[in-house]
């Protein structure tokens, strides 16, 4: 049996409602999801679905997104095993030594850039860098606001297209593509915004770097090699295709050999990868929650999909679109919609990509969707001032969301981007075919 209009708008609303209510009251996703979640499992009820067959179609949804559960429970690890090995004191000695204040800007930005894409995380890489270089900015006297853009705008190069990002991951996994599918397919559109970034900051350069050629003491102290071994474990296994889980687990492990070796012991890295590390994050104790609610996000998707609950309201509303312009409005709409509700990264993720696949799969290609998925919906919680991630953002720089945005261009110059490219029909530029093996 369909679900009624006024049943879909019930079990929609309750759920956005209980989301919007966790965020205001600051508890747990995962909990104010649950009432969403009993109301689509009543209206299921009433539609002679048994228990059973419920619960088949939750452990079928859930199961859709053990990787990215996988993946986020060793993020959790990560950063702690890397503090503790000495891993991350090093990698930023090495970057403010490699930032000159006549190029202080782009030069924020691509160190930025190159630690989310190996981190694959915008707060942690923020938490790492972020408060030496804004320190490192107030110092030369140059403005905090463009300093906090150029870190946020490379945090989040990363946090969108690393392979170790969970959010990459879980987009790749949502619209049912591989994740080399899914670089491919946002390579053209990531080009153009890290160019532009590019050539906003070194402009920025030239309006304030000249104006300081102070040097700055770091303190750096003597480098070793033996911290950078689990980076450069972990990208060696990734380039040698072994699977991104294993990959985490090598660099993880490898970390905590070294920290073993330093002197730290067992007892302080299990603490660590629990509890995390004060003022860097990290830890599983941060995380259990998250990771619950997206087991119940893939759950109430395997419900909505099998029982095909929105999909025939969401086709009729597609049917009006006449171009691939439309469509990715429309797409483009709902994402900023739900990112304004939900004040989270996931759920957008998790229900545009869910809603859309089937029309854009048919009419269009997964590749694109995730592309326009990655290029907006993936960044809208970013820019949204009630954000969970926009405020960790802020409060971990301690420059608010109203005075950095206008400076943290890969943010909103990716919309735009997005949308004009759409303009250009369905054989966009830069658009790939998906692969089949």
């Amino acid at each position: 049996m369909e679900f009624r209009g006024t049943e879909v708008f019930l079990v929609i609303f309750i759920t956005l409602a209980g989301v919007a209510a966790s965020v205001i009251g600051k508890f747990p996703l995962a909990l104010g999801f649950l009432p969403g979640f009993a109301a689509l499992i009543f209206f299921t009820l009433k539609k002679n679905a048994g228990a059973g067959k419920i619960l088949t179609m939750c452990v079928r949804g859930a199961s859709k997104t053990r990787v990215v559960i996988l993946i986020l429970l060793f993020v959790s690890f990560l950063l702690p095993s890397w503090q503790l090995s000495g891993t991350i004191s090093q990698m930023v000695a090495v970057t403010l030594e490699s930032i000159t204040p006549g190029h202080f800007f782009v030069l924020t930005f691509i160190a930025a850039m190159v630690f989310s894409l190996l981190l694959g995380t915008s707060v942690g890489t923020l938490s790492a860098i972020g408060v030496p270089i804004i320190s490192s900015a107030l110092l030369l006297h140059l403005p905090a606001a463009i300093t906090a853009g150029a870190l946020i705008s490379g945090a989040f190069v990363g946090d969108r297209t690393s392979p170790f990002s969970s959010a990459h991951q879980l987009l790749s996994h949502t619209v049912e593509i591989s994740v080399r599918d899914q670089q491919r397919a946002m390579f053209f559109t990531t080009l153009l915004a890290v160019s532009g970034g590019i050539l906003f900051y070194a402009g920025m350069d030239m309006k304030w770097g000249i104006q300081h050629t102070l040097s700055i003491d770091h303190h750096t102290g003597k480098l070793s090699f033996l911290p950078f071994v689990p980076p450069l474990v972990l990208m060696a296994i990734v380039l040698f295709r072994a699977g991104i889980v294993k990959a985490f687990m090598a660099g993880i492990a490898a970390a905590s050999v070294i920290a073993l070796i330093n002197g730290v012991s067992f007892i302080a890295i299990v603490k660590g990868c629990w509890f995390g590390i004060e003022g860097l994050g990290g830890g599983l104790s941060h995380m259990y929650w998250l990771l619950i609610f997206i087991v119940f996000a893939g759950a109430y998707n395997g419900i909505l999909d099998e029982m095909n609950v929105i999909q025939p309201y969401l086709d009729k509303w597609l049917q009006a679109s006449k171009t691939y312009f439309t469509d990715s409005l429309k797409v483009v709409a709902l994402s900023l919609l739900i990112s304004c509700i939900a004040a989270n990264q996931t759920l957008p993720i998790i229900l545009t990509g869910r809603s859309f696949l089937p029309h854009w799969q048919n009419r269009y290609g997964k590749a694109r969707l995730s592309r326009l998925m990655g290029d907006t919906t993936m960044l809208f919680p970013a820019m949204v001032p009630w954000s969970v991630l926009a405020i960790m953002c802020s409060t971990v720089l301690n420059v608010p969301l109203r005075a950095y945005l206008p400076y943290a261009v890969f943010l909103w110059i990716l919309p735009i981007l997005s949308i004009v490219l759409s303009l250009k029909g369905k054989r966009e530029v830069g658009s790939v075919p998906i692969s089949r093996g």
